[in-house]
């Protein structure tokens, strides 16, 4: 268990307990595509924008400033011309892969029983 700065225990079932923030950072699906996309090293922005079909440019680019904010993703600019930008995980966005990945595994292993469940549902609805 991690203690706030303020003494409290951190616990995400307090509304103001900042640890919610770190949550909804961790659960965002781009965020979760993002650090899969990261486990092999670094990439530049337009290997990671074709590596997660369907992320616009807009919502890539804001998902990385938040996980560089959150320390959990590190930009390097080497100068040269045009600029290369690459994006790796840093040691603690490294403690994310094996979590993300289980969650990413867990969704293609169980999306057939997910899409029968809907079906039902929809069906009865």
């Amino acid at each position: 268990m991690a203690w706030l700065p303020d003494g409290k225990p951190a616990d995400v079932y307090s509304a103001p307990c900042p640890s919610r923030a770190a949550l909804d950072r961790i659960a965002d699906k781009w965020t979760v595509l993002i650090v899969v996309a990261l486990d092999d090293g670094p990439r530049r922005y337009g290997e990671l924008r074709d590596a997660i079909d369907g992320v616009s440019e807009k919502m890539l680019t804001q998902t990385l400033r938040s996980l560089e904010r959150d320390g959990l993703v590190a930009r390097t600019v080497t100068p040269t011309v045009p600029p290369k930008v690459e994006y790796r995980l840093t040691d603690l966005g490294r403690t994310l892969q094996e979590p993300l990945a289980a969650v990413r595994d867990w969704a293609e292993r169980h999306i057939n029983a997910v899409e029968a469940a809907r079906l039902r549902y929809d069906t009865n609805t």
